[in-house]
């Protein structure tokens, strides 16, 4: 009986869903700002979840953190959940609330690309994974950046404005409020202040401050437990006195944003009796002299380095770098600081011995002029600058091999010689 196949129609494939997530981010901690990311959560929320062929992976988002700033702790969570597989697409508001540095926006999406993930950005209506997305979206991310770098410039030119007019620019101090521009005292918090400086001018410590006021129950500014560094800041400040010095620091740029201590970058800002003080000035500078005291009690002697005739006069023609004085078991020698410590590979000059230099010297040293640089050059050459403006060359010779020899050397050498031809007799009475 001749068998009955059935062609029957193959079942569909099931088409696998696309796995979206988002990313928002505000760039301040204020009430407002953090409402309108709980705004944003639940909307990409609803708007993944509602799409046929989408798979919610989730909501990544983050608080008070600009868009220049790496340390983002959800986008770097996100960026490793995509190289995990985990997402196949990223929706987000605009190219600022993914970053506001142009390298930054390239760099990522460059990565994400490799990875099969696409980005889009809402505003912008641009995917990355388009034919022309990276171009848009080089184009609108360098806009965003100096949208970034001229909203700094704005505000660097209000603080400036208000630093010129004496106005307080921290808020965050124990003892003082401002209003309309202005400090007025915390009476209970100006207490605080005033036991702060009695105590350490009484004998105790930073450490020994802060237990005691924890053990009285006396509250912190930010309502926490009294650290040594917060006495240490309180005993610092100028503030106190009523008087402002004010730009003691200030931001690298709109990209890093890193504070840096000004020591004469940029002007500083003096608004003397700007408001009632809670330490009068005599007290404030016998604590600074105190904290000086006892850094000085602390401080361990540090011992000084030797100095010799030609220290930091030697500089190596070839790396820029200044030569060292260097004992070896035959002679001193000034070496190259980069051949000392990296090698030949990466400086090629040679070891000068001390006594050339000393005949050098005594040459070309007299009571009216002195050495005052030394250029090492290619062939034994020694260039001096003396102080009269004048420039004297030189050039010296190596050692012979057999004046580089020591005693131990030379017994050395004899004993291998001795042996040597002990072995050859041994040989020829064979």
């Amino acid at each position: 009986m001749p068998k009955t196949v059935t062609r029957v129609a193959h079942p569909p494939r099931l088409q696998s869903k696309t796995k979206v997530a988002a990313y928002c981010r505000v760039s301040s901690g204020k009430d407002a700002m953090l409402h309108s990311l709980s705004a944003q959560v639940s909307y990409y929320n609803e708007l993944i979840q509602k799409q046929d062929g989408w798979e919610f992976v989730g909501v990544y988002a983050d608080e008070a953190i600009t868009g220049t700033k790496e340390e983002r702790a959800d986008f770097q969570r996100m960026l490793a959940d995509c190289r995990d597989g985990k997402i196949d697409l990223i929706v987000t508001k605009s190219i600022s609330r993914f970053a506001r540095n142009t390298l930054t926006v390239l760099e990522t999406v460059r990565n994400l690309k490799a990875l099969g993930v696409d980005v889009f950005f809402e505003e912008q209506n641009i995917h990355t994974m388009s034919a022309d997305g990276e171009l848009m979206l080089t184009i609108l991310a360098s806009y965003a950046q100096e949208e970034s770098r001229s909203a700094s410039e704005n505000q660097k030119w209000r603080i400036k404005k208000n630093f010129e007019e004496g106005m307080p620019w921290c808020g965050r101090m124990l003892g003082y409020r401002i209003k309309a521009g202005q400090y007025y005292i915390i009476p209970e918090e100006a207490d605080v202040v005033r036991r702060i400086y009695r105590e350490y001018l009484e004998g105790a410590g930073p450490n020994l401050i802060g237990k005691r006021l924890t053990d009285d129950g006396v509250p912190t500014r930010n309502g926490g437990i009294w650290q040594p560094q917060t006495i240490a800041k309180i005993l610092r400040n100028y503030t106190y006195t009523g008087n402002l010095l004010l730009q003691k620091t200030f931001r690298e740029n709109h990209i890093t944003k890193r504070t840096i201590k000004n020591v004469g970058q940029k002007p500083r800002y003096l608004a003397e009796d700007a408001h009632e003080a809670i330490i009068d000035l005599v007290t404030f500078n016998a604590v600074q002299a105190e904290i000086e005291r006892r850094a000085d009690l602390l401080t361990p002697a540090q011992p000084r380095k030797p100095q010799y005739p030609y220290t930091g006069k030697i500089v190596c023609a070839k790396c820029g770098k200044h030569f060292r004085r260097k004992p070896t078991k035959t002679q001193i020698v000034w070496v190259c600081a980069t051949f000392n410590t990296r090698g030949k590979r990466f400086c090629a000059s040679k070891q000068i011995p001390e006594t050339i230099l000393d005949s050098f010297a005594a040459e070309l040293t007299t009571k009216h002029r002195s050495i005052e640089q030394i250029v090492a050059d290619d062939g034994n050459t020694l260039h001096f600058h003396l102080s009269d403006g004048s420039v004297e060359t030189r050039i010296w010779a190596d050692r012979s091999r057999s004046e580089s020899w020591t005693a131990d050397k030379r017994e050395k050498a004899r004993q291998q010689l001795y042996e040597r031809r002990q072995a050859q007799w041994q040989e020829q009475s064979q």
